[in-house]
């Protein structure tokens, strides 16, 4: 048969389209239903818990002394102070665990994707890497003070609160880092091989800035997930109602520990303080959540 006949053969018109049977759509729409409600029963307990904060605490948080004072010399029942001891607090024990925590997990995890591969030692540090993950943030801060504190006999800082973080934040990196650097295509790679360039230039060149945008949402994420921890701050630093910018010697206030004092006082400014730095915390997450969006966006490979 030639082309001419089968061409001849074939129908006028396309085949009319066979509708969607009935079960299907039912099973389609209860699906689609199940999935709704699902996410609507999740969503309440999150916008019933962030209304409540923000209901009870936006008052501390409009007044502007919250942001420029400390609360050195009041009593406990005095109203009044702020929490800007206790942001810079969080601030200067997050930004310091990021700092130590950032080039030691990228480090990682560029040698679990572009030179481990399936060696002993690269399976031994995912499975740590593994462990790490699910470790509670209680036996990492007490793993800082037996080494910290009991063997070595330094005295309880802000600068091992960060130490505690940088074991909760590292795996966190690792992981994200390692996700983003193997998604990065292998044709790139090779084209960059090709033309003669070695490895470690590949990787710093070609790999690493692929792969950037989503590896600096990874670690902001980070660095605000572990920013709002209280048992570190519990267990390695005491508390201080007045402004610490030293981080490797006395007491430091974060918003976390303020939280945790504050709920010990009965009183009315206390109840204000405690709800005040509820809100603080969740307005400085919500920043690191915008500025990881911002960079991944700034960073983002740009494609015509």
């Amino acid at each position: 048969m030639t082309i001419t006949e089968r061409e001849l053969q074939r129908p006028a018109t396309a085949p009319a389209f066979i509708g969607i049977s009935g079960g299907r759509r039912f099973r389609n729409g209860l699906a689609t239903g199940a999935v709704t409600l699902a996410f609507l029963i999740a969503l309440v307990p999150l916008v019933w818990v962030i209304g409540t904060v923000i209901v009870e605490g936006i008052a501390s948080v409009l007044n502007s002394a919250w942001w420029s004072q400390s609360l050195n010399g009041l009593l406990a029942r005095q109203a009044g102070g702020g929490a800007y001891h206790a942001i810079v607090g969080t601030l200067f024990q997050g930004l310091v665990c990021a700092v130590i925590a950032t080039p030691i997990g990228v480090m990682v995890a560029v040698y679990l994707v572009e030179y481990g591969g399936r060696t002993r030692l690269a399976r031994a540090v995912t499975f740590m890497v593994d462990i790490l993950t699910g470790v509670p943030s209680i036996v990492a801060a007490l793993f800082i003070y037996a080494v910290w504190i009991s063997i070595l006999g330094l005295g309880r800082s802000a600068f091992a609160v960060s130490l505690a973080l940088v074991l909760l934040m590292l795996p966190v990196v690792v992981r994200s880092t390692e996700e983003m650097l193997r998604i990065v295509p292998d044709d790139l790679r090779e084209a960059s091989y090709a033309l003669g360039v070695p490895k470690w230039k590949t990787i710093t060149k070609v790999v690493i800035p692929t792969a950037l945008s989503g590896m600096l949402t990874g670690i902001v994420l980070a660095l605000a997930r572990v920013m709002g921890e209280t048992a570190p701050v519990l267990i390695l630093v005491a508390y201080a109602p007045f402004i610490n910018f030293n981080i490797f010697e006395g007491n430091m206030a974060s918003l976390p520990l303020m939280m945790t004092v504050e709920r010990s006082n009965p009183t009315a400014a206390g109840a204000d303080r405690l709800w005040g730095a509820a809100v603080t915390l969740i307005l400085i997450i919500t920043i690191f959540q915008i500025l990881a969006a911002v960079l991944a966006k700034a960073t983002a490979p740009k494609t015509k």
